[in-house]
């Protein structure tokens, strides 16, 4: 693989930078739009990226009228493109602009496709509008007229030309786009839903789209939705300000959607020529096609269709020397959206689901109790909340949940009064039992040497204090004609952190199993910043976020008050390890890649803004750091707990990457090896080169 230098080059690893230019354009000059053309194309190859699209017409600019039909503005516009030529040898970079071109009797709305002095090829807009505002039948022929299907142009023969041509990197076969002109959005099965399905994974828009009140908002979902279906990323790119206002007013917007979501856009009547850059994951468009085989389903229903297209194969010079981070923002925590609006509407939204899933199993069983093990810990705090507005929902009163909190040899006195307090103010019936007289007994039962004064904390040590818990709940479950209600969530799963069988991976029903640590943080955090409860509530469930994550099993100081074992000096930062699982299930990236994707998230405390973390709370991590614990994440997936995760009991799945049920998102083997994934980690750099970042 790529030597440690190149490690930290967002090329290795999927990524293609992409640009839109919104030049400052004159009406009918093309010499200045040219110039302001080249200025934009330059400072594209600047940033390193590998391909620039330009607006439509952009050469002349749109709204020339009947000035098309003037010979001296065709000619002139050629020469133009003869310009964009000459430059482009320079450079670096796919280049797609705008202009008018006469082929044989007819004039055309064209794309011209440029690489390095080269024309890759010539498409033509395929649907003109001529309704409203828009009189383009008057001036242009639409694609389907074109009789011809190659040009000669600038002084280059048999170049491609029409309107189904598909242009892919021999090099890359992933980077593959597919260009449509404006009113093409517009149909009802735009050209480029036929393109994806050939291949395209790039949707390229050369577009005018003068601005009327809430267009922008429609060009919005427009592209969303195209992206969405196509599991592609699309380009848009709108003319400035400069156009013509004879009639019409113009904002200049850009966008960038990637599979239905918005990358980057520009800023709206921008009076200057602006460049708009967007990191584009190839890799992720790739796998979706993979995964969703309904896409392979359209592919053959839509056969003949498809091979209509040409494709247009050429070799292309990656930017992929040298470091070059990713400027788009990956949340540190994918799970937990970063916009505060969209956050309130998720929160809302999963304890619905959570209680939707518990009152319709508590419904069809007939059961009016539930039973449920309180630690005083994160996981028990978020199942405890979701069970009282189950009973509130079933009109039951909130005492037929028996709560129990089960201190053993190991238990702090803050989780201990944690577990206390909460079970108070949800308003639940409140038990206490001590479990170290029946563990004891299994001691004895064994001839364990903690029976004997030995200070042996050795996993049976440790399971079987888990194994009591879970195996009190069960039979207090039957004494009391209730379910017993799971606790654990998808961290603990995906890294088998979780006793098998009689332990905590069993219950009737495991409310948590599809929702990770990091999200479970933010979701009683938000309940307590939201007066969800009253204000003594609040204080314990922020009492509850400050205490040390721990499974309480082996005894510390006596002295202190907080738990002895740090969960996550064993297995991990959480934040760290619900990365790494999001990027592993959700997208099934090469484990180099989710670490290149870590470092660009958490090397810097600087870099984002993450307003639902505390600021004592958010850190950053080193490469290294990165490497470590996802090679322990990496051992502990593949390799170790899926025989935990085969027989989890039934759950409510709460995300699109938030399920490891067999029955749900994610099947696997039991005896599967790590070594391929292992492999892959020690690919990753220890450190960062002393001349990086």
């Amino acid at each position: 693989m790529q030597n440690h230098t190149e490690f930290f080059n967002l090329y290795h690893h999927g990524f293609v930078r992409v640009a839109i230019g919104v030049p400052d354009v004159r009406v009918a000059d093309p010499g200045f739009n040219v110039s302001a053309t080249i200025s934009l194309m330059k400072q594209a190859a600047e940033q390193r990226a590998i391909l620039a699209l330009f607006p439509e017409l952009g050469l002349t600019a749109y709204s020339c009228e009947d000035l098309f039909h003037q010979q001296a503005l065709l000619e002139c516009a050629i020469d133009a493109l003869h310009q964009v030529l000459s430059t482009s040898k320079q450079l670096n970079l796919v280049i797609v602009v705008g202009l008018p071109l006469q082929v044989d009797q007819f004039l055309y709305n064209c794309a011209a496709i440029v690489y390095q002095g080269c024309i890759l090829g010539v498409v033509p807009k395929t649907f003109l509008p001529n309704y409203r505002e828009f009189y383009e039948l008057r001036q242009f022929a639409p694609a389907a007229a074109a009789i011809r299907r190659t040009l000669t142009l600038c002084g280059q023969d048999e170049i491609p030309f029409g309107e189904k041509l598909l242009f892919r990197a021999q090099n890359k076969p992933h980077f593959s786009f597919f260009t449509e002109i404006c009113e093409d959005l517009w149909v009802p099965i735009p050209p480029s839903s036929h393109a994806a399905l050939a291949g395209a994974t790039l949707l390229l828009n050369l577009s005018a789209s003068n601005i009327t009140i809430g267009k922008h908002e429609y060009r919005h979902n427009l592209i969303a939705n195209q992206s969405a279906r196509c599991l592609a990323a699309y380009l848009y790119a709108a003319a400035g300000t400069g156009e013509s206002s004879t009639d019409l007013a113009w904002d200049g917007h850009a966008m960038v959607y990637e599979n239905g979501m918005l990358v980057a856009q520009s800023a709206r009547f921008q009076y200057d020529s602006q460049l708009l850059l967007a990191d584009l994951d190839l890799d992720r468009l790739a796998q979706e096609r993979m995964r969703q085989n309904s896409f392979s389903q359209s592919v053959q229903r839509f056969h003949e269709e498809i091979r209509q297209f040409r494709e247009i194969s050429f070799e292309i010079n990656f930017p992929d020397t040298g470091r070059l981070f990713c400027q788009r923002q990956y949340d540190r925590f994918p799970y937990v959206p970063s916009d505060p609006a969209v956050r309130d509407a998720h929160c809302d939204e999963i304890y619905n689901i959570q209680i939707q899933g518990l009152v319709k199993r508590l419904r069809h069983t007939g059961i009016q109790k539930i039973v449920i093990g309180i630690s005083g810990g994160l996981d028990s705090t978020h199942a405890l909340i979701v069970a009282a507005r189950a009973m509130d929902e079933l009109h039951l009163p909130r005492e037929q949940i028996l709560a129990y909190t089960l201190p053993g040899f190991a238990t702090s006195d803050q989780t201990l009064t944690n577990a206390r307090a909460l079970m108070q103010v949800i308003g639940c019936t409140a038990h206490e039992i001590d479990i170290r007289p029946s563990c004891e007994q299994m001691f004895r039962d064994l001839n364990h040497p903690f029976i004997h004064g030995k200070l042996v904390y050795d996993v049976t040590f440790e399971n079987v204090q888990a194994g009591e818990r879970t195996n009190h709940l069960f039979r207090l479950a039957n004494y009391h004609r209730a379910l017993v209600l799971g606790t654990g969530d998808l961290s603990e799963l995906a890294l088998g952190w979780c006793t098998y069988g009689v332990g905590d991976q069993m219950s009737h029903y495991a409310i948590n199993a599809s929702i990770p640590k990091t999200l479970l943080q933010f979701l009683i955090r938000w309940v307590a910043d939201t007066q969800q409860l009253d204000h003594e509530a609040n204080s314990v469930l922020y009492a509850i976020l400050n205490t040390e994550i721990s499974p309480e099993l082996i005894p510390g100081k006596a002295d202190s008050d907080q738990p002895f074992q740090r969960t996550e000096a064993i297995i991990g930062p959480y934040e760290l390890q619900d990365f790494n699982l999001y990027y592993t299930t959700r997208f099934g990236y090469l484990p180099t890649k989710i670490a290149f994707l870590a470092y660009c998230s958490w090397h810097d405390r600087t870099q984002g803004h993450w307003p639902h973390i505390p600021e004592s709370k958010q850190h950053q991590y080193t490469i290294g750091e990165i490497k470590h614990w996802l090679q322990v994440f990496a051992y502990r997936f593949f390799q170790i707990s899926q025989f935990k995760r085969s027989c989890i009991p039934n759950s409510p799945k709460v995300g699109s990457g938030g399920s490891l049920s067999p029955r749900g998102d994610y099947r696997a083997p039991s005896d599967s090896e790590a070594t391929v994934w292992l492999e892959y980690v020690q690919r990753i750099p220890d450190t960062v080169p002393e001349d990086g970042f």
